[in-house]
């Protein structure tokens, strides 16, 4: 396994890591592996390490060439705190561009980037999805002709709405507690350009309404995006793996990642012999 620990930002508080194969496994994957990169939870004001390392590493033994992006955050508790606005986006764009810049070193296929994210982590992921060719996100932040737009969505129990079911912390520390909320309701932006979607939520989840994932799957559906969703009846937010290596132990929701698993095989046409 080969490690990294980059900065994709320089000057800013951001990390990118990675755990590599050192071989491409050839005639598998025409000398190149698919990628996931991971984006953990935490409100944005925190990263849960649950939602990180295991995560990625459960990846990384499938196949994958895995990263997580330690992205920026902010604790609203700090006084005089601003608010964090498009920060963590140019973050995550930032490192989808550049690991499409490094594929050829890191073994990876330029063309199969899924991103993946839970709780806040998920809100991030989506507005990659939403916002990768959005003017606003221009303006502070070189997109590259869409080289930073991720080529399939992994949301775990994600925020998605700034309205009525919103998650007010991650929202708050995102628009500021006063400021403009409806830029960060993902559901208002998903249209054609957005990609393919696999989604996953508990329906008595107490932090992030299971309507977060409702709203955003219909606006999907509306606009002809493909997705897969997952809406598990029982489950607690946060719950990462579920198979008690990391978060808490819940045998028929840890299924998620079988299910995913063979989602995204199916979507980036990895195992050809496969209906």
């Amino acid at each position: 396994m080969k490690y990294l620990d980059i900065n994709p930002l320089p000057g800013r508080n951001v990390r990118l890591t990675g755990y590599l194969h050192e071989d491409a496994e050839q005639g598998r994957w025409n000398n190149s592996r698919p990628c996931v990169l991971v984006l953990p939870g935490g409100g944005y004001q925190f990263l849960a390490p649950h939602e990180a390392e295991p995560v990625a590493m459960q990846f990384y033994v499938k196949g994958y060439q895995t990263f997580i992006l330690y992205y920026s955050v902010s604790d609203l508790n700090t006084q005089d705190q601003p608010p964090l606005g498009l920060t963590p986006l140019c973050d995550a764009s930032a490192a989808v561009q550049l690991i499409r810049k490094n594929s050829a070193e890191w073994l990876t296929d330029a063309g199969k980037i899924a991103v993946l994210g839970f709780s806040a982590g998920g809100h991030l992921a989506a507005s990659l999805g939403v916002f990768w060719d959005s003017p606003d996100l221009n303006r502070i932040w070189d997109t590259e002709n869409g080289r930073n737009r991720p080529d399939a969505l992994i949301l775990c129990y994600p925020v998605i709405t700034a309205g009525k079911f919103s998650h007010r912390g991650s929202i708050d520390v995102l628009a500021g507690v006063e400021g403009d909320r409806s830029f960060f309701s993902l559901e208002n932006h998903a249209g054609r350009h957005t990609p393919p979607v696999f989604l996953w939520h508990t329906v008595d989840d107490a932090s992030v309404p299971v309507e977060n994932a409702l709203l955003f799957i219909a606006a999907l559906r509306k606009h002809g995006v493909p997705f897969e969703c997952h809406l598990y009846d029982k489950g607690e937010h946060g719950i990462s793996l579920a198979n008690g290596e990391a978060g808490r132990n819940d045998p028929h929701c840890s299924t998620w990642l079988s299910l995913c698993a063979e989602w995204l095989e199916r979507q980036f046409g990895i195992y050809a012999d496969k209906p």
